[in-house]
């Protein structure tokens, strides 16, 4: 199995999520500029999107998208999700809110329209994360067991803390928390970002 990632892309989310499952894989690194894996192969040819991240299983298959692959990741390691008859579904539901109310809005930070798109989006951001703090029913989202939408939510902080964004101090603390864990630790490292 391999994920194609970026180093501090969103596919740092999968990265650690598959380390949290403790699953063996190999990280195929990709420059999303020039859309060439680290072996020269032309990346569009793997995922026609042309970003990551990008999981292809050992019988070829390819998945995308962070909702899926990390979707993916919590059925195979179980203590991922949340528990209880709706876990699952809380799961989906948080993993698109953070897909949708912030992932995305970052690319109007990034590469903004203009001054005001930018601003717009910040505020946005901001809105969306003070939500979520208010949210956390414990260290992690749904309690004291992490999830993958603990990785997901720990890259946007990172990408938060790029721009120069002010969070929630509980956000902040849960961040710190989120670093002290060796698979966050394993995944920083080997994007080279530790």
């Amino acid at each position: 199995m391999k994920l194609f990632y970026s180093p501090g892309a969103c596919s740092l989310a999968d990265h650690i999520a598959m380390h949290e499952a403790d699953m063996t894989f190999d990280r195929v690194r990709v420059d999303l500029k020039t859309k060439l894996t680290e072996t020269g192969q032309k990346f569009e040819e793997i995922n026609p999107k042309g970003y990551v991240p990008t999981l292809e299983m050992d019988d070829g298959q390819i998945l995308t998208e962070n909702v899926a692959i990390l979707s993916w990741v919590a059925q195979r390691g179980a203590s991922l999700a949340p528990h209880g008859e709706s876990g699952r579904l809380r799961l989906l539901e948080m993993l698109a809110f953070i897909s949708t109310e912030i992932h995305k809005q970052f690319a109007r930070i990034f590469k903004p329209a203009s001054d005001a798109d930018a601003a717009a989006a910040r505020e946005k951001i901001s809105q969306r994360f003070k939500l979520i703090g208010n949210m956390m029913k414990g260290d992690y989202l749904f309690g004291n067991d992490v999830s993958v939408a603990d990785a997901y939510l720990f890259t946007m902080l990172l990408w938060a803390d790029r721009v120069g964004l002010e969070v929630p101090q509980v956000l902040t603390d849960f961040a710190q928390r989120m670093r002290t864990r060796p698979a966050v630790q394993l995944a920083l490292k080997h994007e080279g970002l530790a």
